[in-house]
């Protein structure tokens, strides 16, 4: 049975009526009182009467906090992330659900996150949640039948490293369990288009957030994919950017009136120079000397990420590979993959990444041998992040430190 109204086992009816009963001091507070409505919280829980009034009532609480009632109508994001962050509703599947459109390449998560705080981003995916149920009550009202979730659509085209910055990937962590904690049965299915070779990397990272239920209705597309989108959706409400013929009134095969396609945030809307980070490990490199962190890659197409910072002064950085782990060797002596320099990681703190498109340790290099009087203390995080398929297969615990006097190499 599938949980649903008109298909309940005795059991799952049984459980519906004390569910009802349980939650009888707090119904009025909620969005729905039907059925349909308590049902969502009942499957998301197995059926489990007291985990799903738990989560019922976590729920009341987070719409009490985050003034979720009003939320469409007296709160609007800032002007940056209406410009700026992708996405929209745009059009209906074939059995009436609204669809919701994010185009992932061309977002800026560091000029966003330098432009805006956290919370507006939560409130804005809170505000596009009751925005989309609203548009669920209203397609039920049209169609004369229960429509309660929708078909998303990811276009993954220029995915890249940039996306996969420690802080926009942490915050869009906490929204996807904000989506699971509090909008369950909410996704009727997700496409995942154009996905790049970075793509598994990217999901591993978040699918812990995600509970079995919503991972099932994940459908990663291959290079079919506009066929298989037009057994879901209709080609009349299907943009024709994707292989539809919805236009916007003017023509625009992008539907811009309804989908945001972005592009890089202007330095005009920066309100901070860096985003707060706590760091896992901190270590000194000596004046006159270097630190030298070794990983070892197994497998290619594995990311390799780091942020740090310094304190007091600048310090020296770059990336190389070797062919063994624990021996120490000169820089000059193994091959460069992210060019050794300066940075005022003192001031504002640096972070990147890069995909090892080839097996070996890559050696993270700090380098003080320019300096002469100042020892550097160094704040840092380092990950090896996976793709999807191997999971832990490999692990990315503390390396291994080496600190090598260099003087014979100082520079200027």
């Amino acid at each position: 049975m599938s949980g649903r109204v008109g298909d309940l086992s005795p059991k799952q009816a049984e459980a519906l009526q004390q569910f009802r009963l349980k939650i009888q001091d707090i119904l009025p507070q909620l969005p729905a009182q039907h059925d349909h409505f308590l049902l969502r919280w009942l499957r998301a829980r197995n059926f489990s009467v007291q985990k799903s009034e738990a989560m019922l009532r976590k729920h009341l609480e987070f719409r009490k906090h985050m003034k979720v009632d009003t939320i469409t109508t007296e709160w609007r994001p800032p002007e940056v992330i209406e410009k700026y962050l992708s996405g929209g509703m745009c059009g209906y599947d074939l059995e009436g659900s609204p669809i919701w459109y994010d185009v992932i390449g061309p977002v800026d998560p560091k000029g966003l996150f330098l432009s805006a705080s956290k919370q507006d981003f939560i409130k804005s995916k809170i505000r596009d949640c009751e925005m989309l149920q609203k548009e669920c009550d209203l397609q039920s009202e049209r169609l004369g039948k229960n429509v309660e979730s929708i078909t998303m659509v990811y276009d993954m085209e220029g995915l890249g490293l940039k996306h996969l910055w420690k802080p926009a990937i942490d915050t869009y962590g906490e929204i996807l369990q904000m989506f699971e904690d509090n909008y369950p049965e909410g996704l009727k299915r997700l496409f995942v288009i154009k996905a790049p070779k970075i793509f598994p990397v990217a999901y591993n990272l978040v699918k812990h957030f995600l509970s079995e239920n919503t991972r099932q209705k994940i459908c990663v597309l291959g290079a079919n994919w506009q066929e298989v989108l037009l057994k879901y959706i209709d080609a009349e409400q299907l943009p024709a950017m994707y292989g539809g013929k919805l236009t916007d009134p003017d023509g625009d095969p992008y539907c811009r009136t309804w989908i945001n396609h972005v592009g890089p945030v202007p330095p005009s809307y920066y309100v901070r120079d860096h985003v707060k980070v706590d760091y896992e490990q901190c270590m000194t490199v000596n004046r006159g000397s270097s630190q030298q962190l070794d990983y070892e890659i197994l497998f290619p197409g594995c990311v390799l990420r780091w942020q740090f910072a310094s304190e007091g002064a600048d310090i020296g950085f770059g990336v190389f590979r070797k062919a063994k782990k624990g021996k120490w060797k000169k820089a000059a002596e193994m091959e460069e993959i992210v060019p050794s320099q300066r940075y005022n990681a003192h001031l504002v703190p640096e972070d990147g990444s890069l995909t090892c498109e080839h097996p070996g340790v890559y050696v993270l290099r700090f380098d003080n041998t320019y300096s002469i009087f100042q020892a550097k203390r160094i704040s840092f995080t380092v990950e090896v992040l996976l793709p999807d398929h191997l999971q832990s297969s490999q692990t990315n615990g503390r390396p291994s430190s080496h600190e090598q006097d260099e003087g014979s190499s100082r520079q200027s």
